[in-house]
């Protein structure tokens, strides 16, 4: 059985950025909701952008999850499921910054449209909107799904072995991390050169978005003078507080947040929304500091050779890593949130460990390196270890328990699902377009 979302994430991953250059017509209703003309098309149209293969029964499967959705929708009705704006404004600014890191930048998106961000936002923040309650519809009606062994065991057991997928190798990896101290002196010294940087502006007239493309070390922002757009809520809370009690055309006193050191100048706001430039200085460490870690974690790596501490006692004396020192050093995928790593995950996460442990064998560990940590965004020294290295095989019980205990959820969601959709159809109201009757849909929306 197909899974529902599996086409429907396809649609509304596209959707927010298609163009309609169609002459529109109902061709589906679903109480008081339509598919149109339009929807089907642009599925079509950015399918084959995105090069997946269409089908002979491309548009009545995706006409089938159109239906679902819009029967998820009037149920949401009358269930009163509503979703707060903040929540849908959150949602907007993160697809609009995954569209903008494909097109290479904010500028490229608004010229590429022809419209402002703000635009693009009022245009479809209701394909949002819609979009989010779906997801919470159907989660209320999976929401009491769980699975037990024996029907993990009975659901893997049932699948012919030529279809068991194959598991590539997969990678478990530790590391000791020490992290240089930032000094107060370190602090006060990009906090002097920020203020030359604020002085140059207000009292030499210094443009703001000129000195931010020359000065500001957020490689987010500088190239475009420092300028951000988002909205109420995507920021850490001490950059927000201090942006929004601005005026417009107001450049801000200094202020700290996590990141470093910053000045900003708010350029429009509209409601929750808001545009400001910004210009970040990042205190970092000193030679002295640096020399200093260099030389603890180069104790720790002579003890570990000489055999002289295990590994966990090493990670709990050395490593200053709050994300690993607590867990045998344990790295995680910040995506996955795996412990084991997919080769290609690692490579795209980590070049550098990735051609660090290419022959390296379980056991081994690395000799300390400096290296840039993009959760903690700052630079450190480290020595990773292999932890555990799999093999590739037939997924199986013993190995790939989860991932089979995952599948049989998705399997478990999907009867359920179905099971929803024939009671809800018997009562809704229906009507499709006679070219899509002759579909082989999977739930009878024809009724007969």
């Amino acid at each position: 059985m197909k899974f529902y979302l599996s086409v429907f994430c396809l649609l509304i991953g596209f959707t927010l950025f298609g163009q309609r250059k169609i002459i529109d017509k109902v061709i589906a209703q679903v109480g008081d909701y339509d598919v149109l003309l339009s929807d089907l098309e642009t599925q079509k149209q950015q399918a084959k952008l995105a090069e997946i293969t269409i089908g002979e029964n491309f548009e009545c499967e995706v006409m089938e999850e159109l239906l679902y959705q819009n029967l998820l929708l009037l149920q949401a009705d009358i269930d009163s499921v509503t979703i707060p704006d903040s929540q849908v404004d959150a949602e907007m600014e993160n697809r609009i910054r995954v569209i903008e890191q494909q097109m290479g930048g904010r500028q490229k998106l608004e010229e590429f449209y022809g419209k402002t961000v703000s635009q693009i936002k009022n245009e479809f923040r209701d394909v949002i909107r819609r979009r989010l309650i779906v997801e919470e519809m159907e989660r209320k009606i999976t929401n009491d799904l769980h699975v037990t062994p024996d029907e993990i065991k009975a659901y893997y057991q049932n699948i012919p072995f030529d279809s068991l997928p194959l598991i590539s190798s997969e990678i478990k990896l530790q590391q000791i991390t020490i992290f240089p101290e930032i000094t107060n002196e370190d602090k006060l010294i990009a906090r002097r050169k920020l203020q030359s940087i604020l002085d140059d502006i207000r009292i030499n007239g210094k443009s703001f978005e000129t000195q931010a493309k020359l000065h500001s070390e957020d490689p987010g922002s500088a190239s475009r003078g420092g300028i951000m757009e988002a909205t109420v809520g995507m920021m850490v809370p001490a950059f927000e507080n201090v942006v929004m009690s601005l005026e417009e055309g107001q450049v801000s006193e200094i202020f700290e947040t996590e990141f470093g050191y910053h000045i900003a100048k708010l350029l429009k706001r509209n409601g929750n929304d808001y545009i400001c430039s910004h210009i970040l200085i990042i205190p970092t460490f000193s030679r002295e500091q640096l020399i200093s870690s260099n030389n603890l974690i180069e104790e720790a790596y002579q003890k570990l050779k000489r055999n002289e501490i295990t590994w966990d006692d090493a990670v709990l004396k050395y490593s200053n890593d709050e994300n690993t020192k607590f867990n045998r050093g344990i790295i995680t995928n910040p995506y996955s949130g795996d412990q084991y790593w997919k080769m290609e995950d690692l490579n795209q996460v980590d070049q550098q460990v990735f051609l660090l442990i290419d022959k390296m064998q379980i056991g081994d560990f690395s000799a300390p390196a400096l290296y840039f940590d993009i959760t903690e965004r700052k630079q450190g020294i480290r020595i990773v270890r292999v932890m555990d290295r799999t093999k590739p095989h037939r997924a199986n019980l013993e190995d790939d328990y989860g991932m089979i205990q995952d599948a049989t959820k998705n399997w478990k969601k999907q009867e359920i699902i179905k099971k929803w959709t024939t009671n809800k159809i018997k009562s809704a109201y229906i009507r499709i377009d006679d070219n899509y009757k002759s579909c082989d849909f999977m739930n009878e929306w024809i009724k007969k």
